[in-house]
């Protein structure tokens, strides 16, 4: 909020077209919750046939925990939510929300790469050394995802002579972890589910994510001068904030999703109080959407968000 004039954001929002942001926004949030369950439904195809429900389900309670709990605490819920109701292993399960954080940051790599390459203007080409930083997020856990999916022993056997110096115990829990983590990947099957996979989340990043922002700038009424530039601003905008809610932060995003918002709006000509009203307003639809579902979904279940805190 540096250097922001808050009276100028204040009538960014009076000026707003709430009807217009609501009434794209929300089914889109919704669209991308599904997909997700549908995809996360792929990856866990090894430990048998799940219904749609409990997946879609179990996804809305980790977004609602995402925001409401610190440090991303809804990646471990959802997995101990599916894990009580279909009598699974937590830690298996844990390895397919590996897997997908892996083909998220896969596509957000992919996504501004394509961005750079098909818009180029200055607007997104400083963003190509950010790209070239994020890489290593993408490249390292995918090689240890393959290594432990083709040689799980020989990973284990790693694992076990890097506990040595810890205290029998505590190595042992984590090494039953890791075998319950390594059994959960030695499930993943190709084939067909490996295209649904991609195929849901090419329609996540490149289709359904990008329009709550687009949202934003049609309900300020924003002018980017061409319908190129504005696909341009909204993907470079989802790709800024998809990094920056992966990092450590408060419940709900809170700050991170606004400054990403904020540096790529004000790369692209728009001043920082629009850029800070428009992260606003998408952010205020974001964290009320999800968290209203996942408590709807929490509600069904007869379950507490205490239980979720205890689990946490």
């Amino acid at each position: 909020m540096r250097g922001v004039e808050f009276r100028e954001v204040w009538r960014e929002f009076r000026r707003a077209d709430w009807a217009l942001l609501l009434a794209v926004s929300i089914p889109a949030h919704l669209l991308a919750v599904y997909l997700r369950a549908l995809r996360w439904k792929h990856l866990l195809v090894g430990m048998g046939e799940l219904p749609t429900l409990p997946v879609f389900r179990a996804v809305a309670v980790g977004f609602m925990a995402n925001n409401v709990f610190p440090l991303r605490m809804g990646e471990f819920i959802r997995c101990w939510l599916l894990a009580r109701e279909r009598g699974l292993s937590a830690a298996a399960i844990l390895s397919t929300v590996v897997i997908e954080r892996v083909l998220d940051t896969l596509c957000v790599i992919g996504l501004a790469l394509g961005v750079i390459a098909f818009f180029g203007g200055e607007e997104v080409a400083t963003w190509q050394r950010g790209v070239l930083w994020l890489s290593p997020l993408v490249v390292l856990p995918a090689l240890a995802i393959v290594a432990v999916r083709a040689a799980p022993e020989r990973s284990l056997a790693v694992a076990e002579w890097g506990l040595r110096p810890f205290p029998r115990g505590p190595a042992e829990w984590i090494l039953e972890q890791l075998r319950s983590f390594a059994d959960g990947l030695a499930s993943l099957r190709g084939g067909s589910h490996l295209v649904w996979v991609l195929f849901h989340s090419i329609g996540i990043w490149v289709v359904v994510s990008p329009i709550p922002f687009l949202a934003g700038f049609w309900s300020l009424g924003v002018d980017f001068g061409s319908t190129e530039r504005t696909l341009a601003a909204g993907w470079m905008t989802l790709t800024a904030v998809g990094v920056a809610v992966a990092l450590p932060s408060a419940p709900g995003f809170f700050g991170l999703y606004h400054t990403a918002c904020r540096l790529v709006l004000e790369r692209f000509g728009l001043p920082a109080e629009t850029s800070v009203a428009i992260g606003t307003l998408c952010h205020v639809v974001f964290w009320v959407t999800l968290t209203a579902l996942g408590a709807w979904m929490l509600r069904g279940q007869r379950t507490r968000l205490s239980e979720l805190e205890r689990a946490s």
